[in-house]
């Protein structure tokens, strides 16, 4: 098949599945066009014959106060359909991504080219219910030819927030497990934690809604009770917030901001403890990678985590806010090797459910339905 793949190419669960997509369909045999204002972050590690980047490029004109990347991104789209032939233009997210991708079908008045596009969270649970958006985001699902989200509490969302009449298929966000494995280096570990601490880390792109603060105040907990040492990987609008908050509470020394990592699998292998204490998750994907590692996770009860978490077994569970039982679940886990051991354990075994050759075999599952014409109207 050729397909056409556009995401956001910024640190973010969206655009890494999306990447990590393309690469695993590419290594079955597909041609894979991914179409963005700039390379995807994890499409650059390696060259691949089938694998082809076009850029968007935009224009900037007296006349327009804002750009026009929803019509640039459309005329790039009809541009790449007309020389390679895409089957199935596989959008990750629906503004404006479907929306120029159904504007690019139009214009090409091609019956064949199917609009896929899946849902990962922001783009439904706070984007799209923006009054002036809201129309735009109904329409623009409902005329793909196939719909997909990453969790049950994601569709179930789409379908109550917009009264969808369109059958969405859940496919989950996935791990390859041969990758994301806990491997050995004493080295790195040395640097990291020089007095043996035991090390927490969390990744997120510090909006809002991802409560990096609450991060470092369960450390601060923890760090009561227990040796510890805190690494913060990624970057955002809450950063320079966090990094006072750290200097105030006095923990600035223990607390490593990285900063964003394009590979992240040698962190997390000397991690013993991940925290995810967000307002909002579809799925978890860096929960998930964390637990390939056999990472346990502490997180909020919020969205598709539950599909995700196993309270008791791959980590715990605690309320948005809930700082105190966060960091009690910490110290229990950090502070009783056996359990701690156990539950790394349980963590890997739970990831293998999420191994990324079963969710891209279903990826390509739906693309022979929807190129075959199934019915996919509820």
């Amino acid at each position: 098949m050729n397909i056409g793949i556009t995401c956001y190419p910024t640190y973010g669960g969206s655009g890494v599945v999306a990447t990590e997509l393309g690469k695993a369909l590419a290594d079955k045999g597909h041609s894979i066009h991914f179409i963005s204002y700039a390379m995807p972050m994890r499409l650059g590690d390696a060259f691949r014959e089938n694998i082809m980047y076009h850029e968007v490029e935009m224009s900037n004109y007296p006349v327009f106060d804002f750009p026009l990347y929803t019509l640039a991104l459309a005329s790039k789209m009809v541009e790449v359909a007309s020389y390679e032939a895409i089957d199935i233009f596989h959008c990750h997210y629906a503004i404006p991504h479907a929306t120029s991708a159904y504007l690019a079908k139009q214009i090409l008045n091609d019956t064949r080219a199917k609009i896929i596009t899946t849902l990962h969270g922001t783009d439904i649970t706070l984007v799209g219910l923006e009054p002036s958006f809201l129309p735009v985001m109904k329409f623009s699902i409902e005329q793909s030819d196939g719909v997909t989200a990453v969790s049950r509490f994601l569709k179930e969302k789409t379908l109550t927030n917009y009264a969808i009449h369109k059958e969405i298929e859940v496919i989950p966000n996935f791990v390859d497990t041969n990758k994301y494995r806990r491997t050995a280096n004493a080295e790195l570990l040395s640097a990291c934690a020089p007095h043996g601490e035991k090390l927490l880390v969390h990744t997120s792109n510090f909006r809002p809604v991802k409560r990096v603060a609450d991060v470092i105040h369960i450390f601060h907990e923890v760090r009561k009770k227990v040796p510890a040492r805190l690494m913060l990987i990624g970057d955002g609008p809450d950063r320079s917030h966090c990094e006072m908050l750290a200097r105030d509470l006095g923990i600035a020394e223990h607390v490593k901001f990285l900063g964003k990592q394009a590979e992240i699998i040698n962190i997390l292998s000397i991690s013993d403890l991940f925290l995810m204490p967000s307002q909002s998750e579809s799925f978890g994907l860096s929960a998930l990678e964390a637990m390939a590692c056999e990472v346990p996770v502490i997180s909020t009860s919020v969205g598709g985590l539950h599909e995700l978490q196993l309270h008791g077994q791959t980590g715990y569970i605690a309320e948005i806010g809930d700082i105190d039982r966060m960091a009690r679940y910490a110290v229990e886990l950090l502070s009783n090797p056996s359990r701690h051991r156990t539950f790394a354990q349980a963590a890997r075994t739970r990831a293998l459910e999420f191994e990324l050759s079963r969710i891209v075999g279903q990826y390509e599952q739906y693309y022979q339905k929807i190129l075959s014409g199934a019915e996919v109207s509820a």
